[in-house]
């Protein structure tokens, strides 16, 4: 196509030479005439054609081509073939943007993007949540005028993007944001949000977690160091008043060794590389065993009773279960003021079935329940040193449920006792057969 003027080069010459014999022998008039009613001819098709490119312009290059002869339809096939290249173009440039938006859209943390005035020209939907914008609505406005926190207002006028920014969430209180400006492009911007909520609230765990080992060692060893100062200090001691203080440094060191026993089964439970090794177990021989402890631990204080209502077993790991079932068992009895009853159940409850531990105690109110199994919460902090609780049993019996895919099921009134149930679905039974 790009020498398309050469055809037309040559029927001018000949067009030329034409009207040269013309004239020569038939007057240069008549020659004059010919070459006008060609030249009027030859702007009539290009009118044509121009006109055709016009309508076809004005229909937005869609539809078939305008009929056209010679250097129009050359022309006309160019511009065809042009725009269909750019509409592929198009399409890849639209699609590219759609995946682009997609993937913004599935990312888990917010993204707003400004331009250099610090409007928003985009937002995923992550960012309208927290933020508590409207991803139309307000693209186009002032970022500083929709999030008004004075936090963030100086963050945006400090410039120094180098470290996010912790703040609470506009549309929900208790959620918490890392906040951080990216520079891109020229002067354009982009706002990323994270939720740290539960990052802080692990953060906030861990802190206490220390404080608390700290606290319920820093007791025992105190009592302990005290005892062997006076021991050091005084020349000599009664054998009854040295014999009683050993017996109490007895408590203190059992009473560490307890809790450091149960921080490393908590420890050896979160641990990722600790597989749990599962078969059948033995549910009666299981139930002999804590009904034995039980009776153990009472030491006859309490009428114990156990009721086994079904022979079906379970899958586990027999000496996790035994470790989480046993603490249900001795915090039933340590609980429980002497002549009360306890009672050891194992049968089917709604649809799954259940060891259960139903005792005669005081009874816990109902704020404390959602809690017990946090470490070291206690409802009564005084009451569970003096019966030798390490504040860990329920955390340690809520992670060994867990791995057994099992739940653990409160129900406690005051002044009418409390019933811990480890509950297994129907998955992990293993039914036995009659006779």
């Amino acid at each position: 196509m790009q020498d398309f003027w050469w055809p037309h080069f040559f029927l001018a010459l000949i067009i030329a030479a034409v009207a040269v014999v013309i004239g020569l022998f038939f007057g240069w008039t008549v020659a004059l005439l010919g070459i006008i009613l060609v030249l009027l001819y030859y702007i009539y098709r290009n009118l044509r054609g121009m006109a055709a490119l016009a309508v076809w312009l004005a229909a937005g290059g869609i539809g078939d081509l305008p009929e056209a002869q010679g250097t129009w339809d050359e022309i006309f096939y160019g511009l065809d073939r042009m725009a269909r290249r750019n509409k592929r173009s198009a399409g890849r440039l639209v699609s590219a943007l759609d995946r682009f938006e997609h993937a913004a859209q599935a990312i888990p943390d917010g993204v707003i993007m400004l331009n250099e005035q610090g409007q928003i020209d985009w937002l995923n939907s992550v960012a309208s949540v927290h933020f508590g914008l409207d991803e139309r609505a307000d693209c186009g406005q002032f970022i500083a005028y929709l999030i008004r926190q004075s936090v963030f207002r100086d963050y945006l006028e400090g410039h120094d993007f180098r470290e996010p920014l912790m703040m609470k969430s506009p549309s929900q209180r208790d959620v918490t944001l890392s906040v951080q400006m990216v520079r891109f492009g020229a002067q354009q911007k982009m706002l990323i949000s994270r939720d740290i909520t539960q990052i802080e609230k692990v953060e906030a765990m861990r802190r206490d977690f220390v404080a608390n080992v700290s606290h319920e060692l820093r007791t025992p060893l105190t009592v302990v160091g005290g005892f062997l100062e006076n021991f050091i200090d005084m020349d000599a001691l009664p054998r009854e008043d040295f014999l009683r203080y050993c017996g109490l440094m007895v408590q203190q060191t059992d009473r560490m060794r307890r809790l450091v026993e149960d921080l490393l089964v908590l420890s050896r439970l979160e641990s990722t590389q600790n597989r749990l090794i599962e078969s059948r177990v033995d549910m009666a021989d299981l139930m002999q065993s804590l009904y034995q402890d039980a009776l153990s631990l009472s030491a006859g204080r309490h009428p114990i009773e156990m009721v086994s209502e079904s022979e079906d077993q379970i899958i586990g790991n027999v000496d996790e279960l035994a470790s989480a079932l046993g603490n249900l068992v001795s915090n039933a009895v340590r609980y429980t003021p002497s002549g009360k009853s306890i009672r050891l159940h194992w049968g089917w409850r709604e649809g799954m079935l259940c060891f259960g531990v139903k005792d005669e105690g005081e009874g816990i109110a109902p704020h404390h329940i959602p809690r017990l199994t946090e470490r070291f919460y206690r409802v009564d902090r005084g009451r569970s040193r003096e019966t030798g609780g390490t504040g860990l049993g329920l955390a340690i019996v809520k992670h060994v449920l867990t791995r057994h895919h099992a739940k653990l099921l409160i129900e406690s009134e005051i002044g009418r006792g409390s019933c811990f149930s480890a509950c297994f679905t129907a998955d992990r039974v293993v039914k036995q057969k009659p006779g």
